[in-house]
């Protein structure tokens, strides 16, 4: 059996998601690839651990630690070296604890997306993913628990998912391929510096930043390639809701502006059927717009 680590090829892409810096690695554990250990910025000195077998490059862990209390311990269990429990009892002292735990809510939707993973929403997406030239480096934003990232990296060279969520990730690596690099991070730690993408996926992601933020962002990682986004446009989130989204019409028109050109198969919006098992006697069901673009 393959054991799944963080491979150090990938070190080649990843850059300080603060300053974009080159990061030097401090190995704790490795076998045939890094297990455990620290990236450290050579410019701003910022510290990026490695615990099981999984980047977290964010510009504020502490903060972030602060919300998942939960998940603190678990990760302090996860820690197989000395080095690295020590590391993590030094910021666990020092944290304000949040009175919010989002621990066990990305528990709870993990485990909805794997109970999800065959719904025929997913099999559409991939099946317009085929359709697509073989692309040498490809990102996918919220990848979750890997379905379609990992479905990707089967026709793809190298491909990277980013994901806020540690145990979907962990689910996500249990299907890892030695081409497919799955690292802990968000949209205000982004860990690539100036590297281009031929292709980008922001799958049913516009809830969670602003859109055009998030367009932006994206433009600015492609050169020339592809950018697939799909959602259902339920920005209706409460105090979490983005000031200012964007529905089926507005999204083509600001790609066209970017200068993409939307492939003839999703020009008009679509309505494809999404339906996500919460438990046994309640589903959530969306109708899903997918865009394709090319620049």
């Amino acid at each position: 059996m393959i054991k799944i680590e963080m491979f150090e090829s990938s070190l080649n892409f990843i850059r300080c998601p603060n300053c974009g810096g080159k990061l030097n690695l401090d190995n704790y554990k490795k076998e045939s690839e890094i297990l455990e250990g620290i990236l450290k910025c050579k410019k701003c000195q910022l510290d990026f651990p490695i615990i099981d077998k999984i980047p977290i490059m964010l510009i504020d862990f502490d903060k972030y630690i602060s919300e998942h209390k939960i998940l603190s311990g678990k990760l302090y269990k996860l820690a197989s070296t000395k080095k690295m429990k020590e590391k993590l009892k030094l910021i666990f002292n020092g944290i304000s604890w949040k009175n919010i735990d989002k621990s066990e809510v990305e528990e709870r939707w993990a485990d909805i997306y794997e109970n999800s993973r065959n719904d025929e929403f997913y099999k559409k997406i991939k099946r317009h993913l085929e359709l697509i030239p073989k692309r040498k480096v490809v990102l996918e934003y919220g990848c979750s628990i890997g379905i379609i990232s990992n479905y990707i990296s089967d026709f793809n060279e190298k491909v990277f998912g980013v994901d806020k969520s540690f145990i979907a990730i962990q689910i996500a690596k249990k299907e890892q391929k030695n081409n497919i690099e799955f690292i802990l991070s968000d949209f205000a730690s982004l860990p690539f510096g100036n590297k281009k993408f031929d292709m980008i996926l922001g799958l049913n992601i516009l809830e969670l930043i602003e859109p055009n933020i998030l367009l932006k962002i994206m433009n600015s990682q492609i050169s020339k390639g592809y950018m697939i986004i799909s959602d259902p446009y339920d920005y209706q989130r409460g105090i979490y809701s983005v000031k200012h989204p964007l529905n089926e019409l507005q999204i083509r028109k600001k790609l066209i502006q970017l200068k993409f050109k939307i492939s003839i198969e999703t020009k008009k919006p679509s309505f494809i059927p999404w339906q996500l098992k919460l438990n046994n006697r309640a589903n959530l069901n969306y109708k899903v717009d997918i865009i394709i673009a090319k620049k």
